[in-house]
């Protein structure tokens, strides 16, 4: 039996794909540390600086603000089924497949959602949603912030006034910009966000960040039915997590460690910095990338800095590109979800990954796999365009 079932020793990648990202050494050494219980005085406290941070990097103020237990689609699915009972209206914005998955978890939960629908791979056109809640008496209006299906950014901040006007709750989906690109709670009027730890965090999947207003909460407070789940209801969590630290469940301890590393390393660069890191190469891999005469899927103003959608050459095999680079580099990118299936490769830039010498070597691989493909590339201008980028 020990021979058939050996040490671990999984082999190391570099992951620029849609997540997760590469773990920050720091991160993965608090995770060794020793476990202790999850109703232990000293766990207590680190799970309130914890919470202290999430405030710091979600820029709010809003009391109740965790990690949930459970990866980014356990937070999306906290956030839906909490705020929205049997019966409630929500415009719903759809422009990719995780934004047609919080359409399905609507309905789940017995609410009335009213799609806005978007062409995937461009952001939600504002019009429609005004004219959506126009025709509705929508509680929540819903969105995704950065759509990891397309590499998309959708408008936030200019949805969040028509939602104020209506008096609609605005739920926002951040699992691919928190930690990565400009996001803040408070100033843009978000009432609900939830995220993910292994994208822009550089944490190992897990436990999913999420946020609630006071106005949010007292939504959940007054709800005329139970939550349809015991285990994300948040009426249930805020006992564990805030001061009684009644027993709730057993959080995963050191995941638990890993968000508050994870959370620090942020802080201790910056937000600013770090959006600014996100940005820089975002900005030298897209010159790379145009300078081999490949595209991008959404427009200039649009697009992530922290995943990028490349669209495939005509006669190039996806995954015969992918493997390759996997098998012969050890780099893991992403391949198109749902209509786009087949037509994109998604480069995620995200936390730790989002580095120089990662756009560097992806490029460099990318070239020379083109090239003996048998595309036409220029050698050489993907690196001259990067140089210019870095100055």
């Amino acid at each position: 039996m020990q021979e058939q079932f050996l040490e671990l020793d999984p082999p190391e990648r570099i992951l620029m794909g849609p997540g997760p990202s590469n773990v920050h050494p720091r991160v993965l050494k608090a995770m060794s540390l020793p476990v202790i219980g999850h109703l232990d005085p000293c766990f207590i406290g680190i799970m309130h600086e914890v919470m202290d941070l999430l405030k710091s990097v979600f820029q709010t103020s809003n009391d109740f603000t965790l990690p949930i237990s459970g990866t980014g689609s356990a937070g999306m699915e906290a956030s839906l089924c909490n705020a929205i009972e049997p019966g409630d209206e929500a415009v719903i914005c759809v422009n990719g497949f995780f934004s047609d998955r919080m359409a399905d978890i609507a309905e789940r939960c017995g609410g009335r959602p009213t799609i806005v629908e978007g062409e995937w791979g461009h952001a939600i056109d504002v019009n429609k949603v005004e004219s959506a809640l126009k025709q509705t008496k929508a509680k929540v209006v819903a969105v995704v912030h950065a759509e990891t299906s397309t590499g998309a950014m959708n408008p936030v901040k200019e949805i969040s006034e028509l939602a104020q006007k209506q008096g609609a709750l605005l739920l926002v989906d951040t699992v691919t910009s928190l930690g990565g690109m400009p996001l803040k709670v408070d100033e843009w009027g978000i009432d609900i966000c939830y995220s993910g730890t292994q994208k822009c965090l550089g944490c190992p999947p897990g436990m999913a960040p999420i946020t609630f207003s006071e106005r949010a909460m007292e939504a959940v407070r007054n709800r005329k039915t139970k939550v349809q789940s015991l285990y994300l209801d948040l009426g249930l969590l805020d006992t564990y997590w805030g001061e009684k630290s009644a027993y709730h469940h057993t959080a995963p301890i050191s995941m638990v460690y890993a968000v508050r590393e994870a959370l620090r390393l942020v802080l201790e660069e910056g937000l600013e910095a770090r959006f600014k890191r996100h940005q820089l190469n975002h900005t030298a891999l897209v010159a790379g990338l145009e300078a081999m005469g490949l595209n991008i899927l959404p427009g200039k103003d649009e697009r992530l800095w922290t995943l990028n959608a490349v669209v495939i050459p005509e006669g190039v095999d996806d995954a015969k590109v992918r493997n390759r680079l996997l098998e012969e580099y050890s780099i893991e990118i992403g391949g198109g979800l749902g209509v786009l299936k087949g037509k994109l490769w998604r480069v995620g830039l995200m936390g730790y990954t989002s580095s120089r010498s990662n756009v560097l070597l992806f490029l460099s691989a990318l070239e020379t796999i083109l090239c003996s493909e048998g595309l036409n590339i220029e050698r050489g201008a993907a690196s001259q365009a990067v140089s210019a980028v870095y100055g």
